[in-house]
C-alpha cells in the first residue's frame, strides 16, 4: 500500500550493500567500528599544473608515520589547477570526512600567475572558514627557484614540512607550541627568533 510504514525488518540495512567505511560523527569508522575503532582521514589535494608531484611528496611523508593506516588514512585528489584547490578541500572535508587537508599548488612566475595564486589562496581560506577545518596551503612559486633541481628540492622540503605540520596539528599540537616564535620556515632555512 502506498504511503504505508515499512515493516521493521525492512528498516535493517543489508550488510552486503553497505560501504565498508562509514562517516560517523565526522570520523571514518573502519571494519572495527563496532568495537570503537575509528580512523581519521588526512586529505591531500594537488594539481596537474604543478611541475613536481607534490601530492606524492605529502603522501610519502605521512606514510613514514608509524600510525599511518591505524590512526589515520590518506585520501588523495588531484585537480586541474590551483584555483580548484579550495572547493576540492571543502568537498574532502564535508563529503569525505577529512579532519585536515594539505592543499598543494605551484603558481607560475608571470604576474598573472601571482594574481591567480592570491585568488586561489582566498578560496582556500574560505574553505577553512566555512568548514572550521585546517586546510594547509602549500604553494611553491616557480619564481622561487633558479632551476629544476632547486624547484624539486624546495617542493620536497616545503611539502614534507607541511605534511609533518598537518600531523602535528591533529596529534601533537604541543610540538608546534614548543616552536612558537622561533622563526621556523617550511622549505628553506629557518629565520630564527629575534635577538632580544
Amino acid at each position: 500500500m502506498r504511503g504505508a510504514a515499512p515493516e521493521d525488518d525492512e528498516l535493517v540495512p543489508d550488510p552486503s550493500t553497505q560501504r565498508k567505511n562509514v562517516l560517523l560523527l565526522g570520523r571514518w569508522a573502519g571494519p572495527g567500528a563496532l568495537e570503537g575503532h575509528f580512523v581519521d582521514r588526512i586529505g591531500v589535494v594537488d594539481t596537474m599544473f604543478s611541475c613536481v608531484n607534490m601530492g606524492d611528496i605529502a603522501e610519502e611523508r605521512l606514510h613514514l608515520r608509524p600510525d599511518c593506516g591505524e590512526r589515520f588514512e590518506i585520501l588523495r585528489r588531484t585537480v586541474p589547477g590551483f584555483k580548484d584547490l579550495g572547493v576540492a578541500a571543502k568537498q574532502m572535508i564535508e563529503t569525505d570526512g577529512c579532519r585536515i587537508v594539505i592543499a598543494c599548488g605551484m603558481p607560475g612566475a608571470a604576474a598573472l600567475d601571482v594574481a591567480c595564486a592570491h585568488e586561489a589562496s582566498t578560496g582556500i581560506l574560505l574553505a577553512q572558514m566555512l568548514t572550521s577545518t585546517h586546510v594547509l596551503e602549500v604553494f611553491v612559486h616557480m619564481s622561487e627557484a633558479s632551476d629544476d633541481a632547486e624547484l624539486d628540492a624546495l617542493c620536497r622540503n616545503r611539502v614534507g614540512d607541511h605534511a609533518d605540520n598537518a600531523y602535528k596539528l591533529m596529534y601533537a599540537p604541543e610540538e608546534l607550541r614548543q616552536r612558537a616564535g622561533m622563526g621556523v620556515r617550511q622549505g628553506g632555512r629557518d629565520r630564527g627568533p629575534v635577538a632580544a
